[in-house]
């Protein structure tokens, strides 16, 4: 692609192309009427962006991508077939459809299967403003790539890069079914980010920084992207060991998040119906201290995650997950809302912005907080079992005594039990991370163990 080109996330009208995205989903329903179906349903998502790699000061690689396929399902009664297809031509919609009528003739009934309730089909179609074209030369993505890197390793400490870059994408998403449901959303997604790499007696450390935004005027600097990369890179070097003993672990709002998401994963409605999840039957109890609300917020303007439908075309809607502590609800779509004799929460396709109550210590009061304790920054290894909340996992990050990060820390590992770790929690600081769909700052949970030397 030259320079001269425009990006394919400029400010060109995507009406056209969303319009034509929903004539053959009308036209994929109407054949699986005709062939035989009962109800059907059909979504495509379709992505379109652009990847700048930088390496030693050269473009290494300039991606360019475009996907994305009409996902077909139709039930005959309760049978259920699916199919899939990235030709819109008549004969391939034909042989699509008849391929999904086919499976569900031959697919035992599910007394669970088929289309979310008609009532719960969405109808307030808002704009939540989350698409923002950005007519970006080749240069300019190049440039931004260039300085992500250059920033870094202008820094003394950083030996050498692991790669910096700039991507751009605009998505455009349909969902129809045969209750008469049809909605449309487009978005746009920019991020930077700098990989970098420092060495000290002990060996090579790695790290990195990255920032993301719906809005390419909304992101960071490519040059202080690459410092911050840098910072965090010299600050692992010339790390310790620790004694293994007990302590309070500060986990950083990176951390804290996936921490969190291990509570999702716990409360979604697979794990539920299936039996393996140690938060069965927890609805109505106390997981977390009583400060801590989540909260999730399908229709923020502008979120990283923000629909007025999820998959089954199911109006979503505002709701605290937790309340004062208390678990409110599960994470639901109308398949296990069924199978748990629930009602689907609206989270077929996952969550939307979801937000941690937090208080309002920054980073460097939750260091005084935590006083003397570990400072996670990483966590490496799958060691997370939902189905009994054991937590094991390798770590890196600091060692604190009285507020103040005394020495780097690496190959350790910190453990303990999910239920009692989120109960343990001390405090939430503010210091968000709104760069994911889960908004939360960095946490302290009291008692965990370290396992050291």
């Amino acid at each position: 692609m030259s320079d001269s080109v425009n990006s394919p996330l400029s400010s060109m009208d995507m009406k056209q192309h969303v319009n034509a995205m929903r004539d053959t989903c009308q036209r994929i329903l109407s054949l699986a009427k005709q062939q035989g179906a009962t109800s059907a349903e059909v979504g495509v998502s379709q992505d379109t962006g652009i990847s700048v790699q930088a390496r030693n000061g050269d473009i290494e690689t300039v991606e360019f991508n475009q996907d994305g396929s009409f996902g077909i399902s139709v039930y005959i009664g309760q049978q259920k077939g699916t199919a899939t297809t990235t030709d819109t031509s008549d004969e391939a919609l034909n042989q699509a459809v008849a391929a999904a009528i086919n499976i569900a003739k031959f697919t035992a009934a599910d007394p669970y299967a088929g289309l979310a309730e008609a009532e719960l089909m969405a109808t307030d179609l808002i704009d939540l403003e989350m698409d923002h074209p950005e007519n970006l030369s080749m240069e300019k993505m190049k440039q931004l790539a260039l300085e992500a890197e250059a920033s870094g390793l202008a820094v003394k400490g950083v030996s050498q890069s692991d790669g910096a870059s700039f991507s751009g994408h605009r998505n455009a998403r349909v969902y129809a079914n045969t209750h008469g449901f049809i909605g449309d959303s487009c978005s746009t997604r920019y991020s930077i980010s700098s990989v970098l790499i420092g060495e000290d007696q002990q060996g090579m450390q790695r790290d990195y920084w990255y920032t993301l935004a719906r809005d390419f005027s909304k992101l960071d600097s490519a040059e202080s992207v690459g410092k911050v990369a840098a910072e965090r890179v010299i600050s692992r070097l010339n790390g310790r060991k620790l004694k293994t003993q007990k302590a309070p672990v500060l986990m950083s709002p990176e951390i804290s998040r996936g921490l969190f998401n291990h509570f999702f994963g716990a409360i979604s409605g697979g794990a539920l119906y299936r039996n393996s999840s140690f938060l069965v039957g927890a609805k109505g109890q106390d997981v977390f201290p009583e400060f801590i609300t989540i909260n999730e917020s399908p229709r923020l303007v502008g979120g990283l995650a923000s629909s007025c439908f999820d998959n089954e075309g199911v109006a979503t809607f505002e709701r605290d997950i937790v309340a004062d502590g208390v678990l409110q609800d599960y994470i639901l779509s109308s398949y296990s809302a069924r199978r748990l004799k629930m009602k689907t929460t609206a989270n077929a396709g996952g969550l939307h912005n979801v937000f941690i109550s937090h208080g309002d210590n920054d980073f460097q009061a939750m260091l005084n907080e935590l006083g003397t304790g570990f400072l996670v920054t990483e966590v490496m290894g799958q060691g997370v079992n939902i189905v009994t909340g054991d937590y094991s996992r390798g770590a890196a990050g600091f060692w604190v005594e009285q507020g103040e990060i005394k020495y780097p820390v690496h190959e350790v590992t910190i453990a303990g039990n999910l239920a009692d770790m989120f109960k343990s929690i001390r405090c939430v600081g503010s210091d968000l991370d709104r760069r994911a769909s889960v908004v939360c700052g960095s946490i302290i949970i009291d008692g965990m163990t370290i396992a050291g030397e």
